[in-house]
């Protein structure tokens, strides 16, 4: 577990946060650009000392009053907005600079990076040859291989153009899907934060609103992610079975199963779940004659008024309505002429289902839609 509270001023800017992580998987800290989120990661790292702060990462305290561990004695891996490499050194000796900074038993073996970064056809190259995704594998290389208790990624992508974000993202969902060492993610790109990360602190003007697992978060009328022009829905799932001959997976998540796209691994592979809003529709009875696959019963949760004369319906799959939540953009003379509200049990016709793939057949978006 990660508690961290600090509170000061840099400058003009005041940061009052206080937060709990979990010990593993990404947190990810969201909120618009000046919200704080930089500064919160820089003082994880020691790189900032507000007069304020505590800070525990598993059950070591690093700051306490007058006690503070600076950051060399911080067993922390921290990557840039700008993948600060040593151009005179090759990607090799970039990644042996790395294991020189390692403190304690290598936990995290130099082969298992090179491998899920894919970067081994880079070694020999000198870092000024490489495009900005590349330069961002072997930055996040180098991090690790400094066998931290914690990784620190300050927006990571937010330096690069569309398609070398879609490069890498894959190979941060494997780093996900392998590390035991928890990730702080820094974003302010929603897309980014509903695919990797597994819980979310939620900031706005130097504190901390909100903060717990990515679904619940997404979907939480009090804040302001569900009032977004674009909200979606985040579900964790496992494959059931792949059709071969349709080219089409089954998803069990909580309150029902999904056809998905693709051969999407062997039963039992996780997988994440993006529904966008706009692309569910509800109805009273199950579709008949149309290209839709997925129609599940859903319960009326809830709904909130949404810009030109659009409601937000918030739905929990299953017909008890206990299962997985789920969003619904639709018109207000839609919800009138249906004669919707709470509680009502409905048919949700679900249009698209995108998902973040396993890397070896991500994409070039990284995504599939039906």
């Amino acid at each position: 577990m990660i508690a961290a509270a600090f509170r000061g001023r840099q400058g003009s800017f005041a940061l009052d946060a206080t937060f709990e992580a979990p010990g593993s998987g990404v947190t990810a800290l969201f909120g618009p650009s000046g919200c704080g989120k930089t500064t919160v990661l820089r003082c994880i790292a020691g790189l900032a000392r507000l007069p304020e702060g505590r800070l525990t990462v598993n059950g070591e305290t690093w700051q306490e009053g007058r006690h503070f561990v600076p950051p060399h004695r911080r067993a922390v891996g921290y990557v840039f907005q700008e993948a600060s490499l040593f151009p005179h050194l090759s990607v090799r000796s970039n990644l042996t600079f790395g294991l020189r900074r390692a403190k304690g038993d290598r936990r995290i073996r130099e082969e298992e990076v090179v491998a899920l970064l894919g970067i081994a056809p880079l070694f020999e190259r000198p870092t000024t040859m490489l495009s900005g995704g590349e330069r961002q594998r072997v930055a996040i290389g180098r991090a690790l291989l400094s066998q931290p208790q914690l990784l620190l990624m300050d927006e990571p992508l937010s330096a690069l153009d569309r398609f070398s974000k879609d490069d890498i993202l894959p190979y941060l969902e494997r780093l996900h899907a392998a590390l035991s060492i928890p990730v702080l993610y820094v974003s302010h790109d929603i897309a980014e934060v509903e695919r990797l990360a597994d819980t979310l602190v939620l900031m706005e003007a130097g504190r901390v609103r909100a903060a717990g697992p990515i679904a619940a978060m997404v979907s939480d009328p009090a804040l302001p992610l569900i009032h977004m022009p674009q909200p979606a829905a985040v579900i964790d799932g496992h494959v059931v079975s792949t059709d071969a001959r349709y080219g089409l997976s089954e998803v069990a998540v909580a309150g029902g199963r999904l056809i998905v796209p693709g051969d999407l691994g062997p039963p039992g592979a996780r997988q994440r779940l993006r529904i966008p809003a706009n692309d569910v529709s509800l109805g009273r009875n199950p579709p008949q004659d149309t290209t839709i696959l997925n129609a599940l019963p859903a319960r009326i949760v809830g709904v909130e008024p949404a810009a030109g004369h659009q409601m937000t319906v918030r739905l929990a799959l299953g017909p008890d309505g206990t299962g997985a939540a789920l969003l619904a953009r639709i018109s207000r003379l839609s919800w009138d002429r249906l004669a919707l509200e709470p509680g009502q049990i409905v048919v949700a016709r679900l249009k698209a289902v995108a998902l973040a793939e396993p890397p070896a057949v991500a994409d070039a978006g990284g995504l599939r839609q039906p």
